[in-house]
């Protein structure tokens, strides 16, 4: 098979990341004598520092991990909307959709927390040993890769305008910095720095100096400058309109990272694990059940057929996602009927010769579907907009996009009302789909300022 990279073998360990420092950073940790998980952990934070147009501190996660008997456990770190954020408050605000910017989108930040319960629950390393790398980086510098001064440049008047704090990381001097300028971010350093100084100041073992982090972020100094700047800060969002947040620190105290078992089909010889419908990502082991009723490879790769059952596939599982997902603390989700090979074989003969332009979505147990109003009514909303409210990491917002919260466990129903997240101790999981929803406020003066990276 040709590539246009070299095959890489090995017998010791190996570490693959979408940036070349978080790599080298997190196979260092194993040369030095840490586990697969402080590798990861060690790698993760500095992807944070040289990928902020990617993710950040404010961001959230999920994360799969799989031990030396094959058990796959989820962490996830994807917290919940502010308790707050109910029916009646968006109403107040004139608002039937949470505007995919600004501070109103704000929910609790979860990867903090989801990466350093790894670290206290399966490493081996001191939470200071792992986040060296990142401090250094942040502090030192880096090389700014294109993709991220090319995102700083789209959003370059609306930092200027809207996001000062933002603007004085991101564009030092005043000016659009270039790939591959050293790029610093000194405030995001300093914050790391007094979450390890304040937790070794509490404790001397490892665990309790890892969980002691996670009080410093969560109800310490970190949650109360992000509540101060909610409650006092005003800055534009996708509606058009300057508002406030709704995230307090009562909201960040409550919330803990959890392990729950990952949901798994097999296809192929192959056993596939997801994460639970809070995410999407149960919409793959849909179209995988989907997919197995078909010979893919009498096909031909990448013929027409192919691609047509592929794609008409992908239709079927994402109409369930916007019918059906959803937190299960707050919503019934039928999960088991979803991924059934019954249910599959039922929705399979929808697919047809013809391409439908239909968003279809099943009945799983009889069930009548119920759709987000966004899902329904077409069209699409620009990402950076003509009044300066924009998304800095996207170039266009799709109908459904769960950047805009268009679902039950992301604050809106089924019929794309505001749903307010009540529990937040049983609802650790509530937010948006995985990967997006995440804090796109200015965080102030505690490194969280979300610019390009949320």
């Amino acid at each position: 098979m040709f590539t246009t990279r070299p095959e890489l073998t090995g017998t010791f360990g190996m570490v693959a990341s979408t940036h070349w420092l978080a790599s080298a950073v997190g196979m260092s940790v194993l040369e030095r004598g840490g586990n697969a998980v402080d590798a990861a952990v060690s790698t993760a934070f500095v992807l944070q520092v040289v990928e902020p147009h990617l993710n950040g501190p404010g961001g959230d996660v999920p994360l799969m991990v799989a031990g030396p008997d094959g058990d796959v456990q989820v962490y996830c770190g994807q917290g919940p909307t502010p308790q707050a954020a109910t029916l009646e408050r968006f109403r107040e605000l004139g608002l039937d959709l949470v505007p995919g910017t600004g501070l109103l989108a704000a929910v609790v930040p979860g990867a903090f927390g989801a990466w350093t319960l790894l670290l206290e629950q399966r490493g081996t390393w001191r939470l200071r040993d792992v986040l060296e790398p990142a401090i250094a980086y942040a502090a030192d510098g880096f090389p700014l890769l294109a993709s991220t001064a090319t995102t700083v440049a789209r959003v370059e008047q609306l930092f200027r305008d809207e996001w000062p704090t933002s603007a004085a990381t991101w564009l030092p001097g005043g000016e659009v910095p270039a790939a591959g300028s050293r790029s610093r971010n000194p405030v995001l350093a300093e914050t790391w720095r007094r979450v390890l100084a304040e937790a070794e100041a509490a404790a001397s073992g490892r665990e309790e100096q890892i969980a002691g982090a996670r009080d410093v972020f969560y109800r310490g100094f970190v949650a109360e400058a992000i509540a101060e700047w909610c409650a006092t800060q005003e800055v534009m969002d996708t509606s058009g309109e300057r508002h406030g947040g709704l995230l307090t620190g009562d909201d960040l105290a409550r919330w803990q990272p959890t392990v729950e078992p990952s949901v798994s089909v097999d296809y192929a010889g192959l056993t596939v694990h997801k994460t639970g419908p809070w995410g999407q990502g149960p919409v793959l082991l849909q179209q995988l059940q989907l997919l197995a009723g078909y010979d893919l490879a009498a096909m031909g790769h990448l013929s027409l057929d192919m691609v047509h059952t592929v794609v008409e596939c992908g239709k079927l599982a994402f109409a369930d996602r916007e019918a059906w997902y959803g937190d299960p603390a707050a919503v019934d989700v039928p999960l088991p009927t979803l991924l059934s090979t019954a249910y599959a074989d039922e929705r399979r003969a929808l697919v047809g010769d013809a391409a439908s332009l239909e968003l279809r979505p099943g009945s799983p147990d009889g069930r009548e579907p119920r759709l987000p109003r966004q899902a329904t009514a077409g069209g699409a909303r620009p990402a950076v907009t003509s009044d300066g409210a924009g998304e800095p990491t996207g170039t266009e917002s799709r109908v459904g996009d769960h950047d805009h919260c268009a679902d039950p466990q992301a604050g809106v129903d089924q019929d794309g009302e505001v749903n307010p997240r009540r529990n937040h101790q049983a609802d650790p999981a509530a937010g948006a789909q995985a990967g997006a929803g995440e804090p796109r406020g200015d965080g102030g003066d505690v490194g969280l300022q979300p610019g390009p990276a949320h």
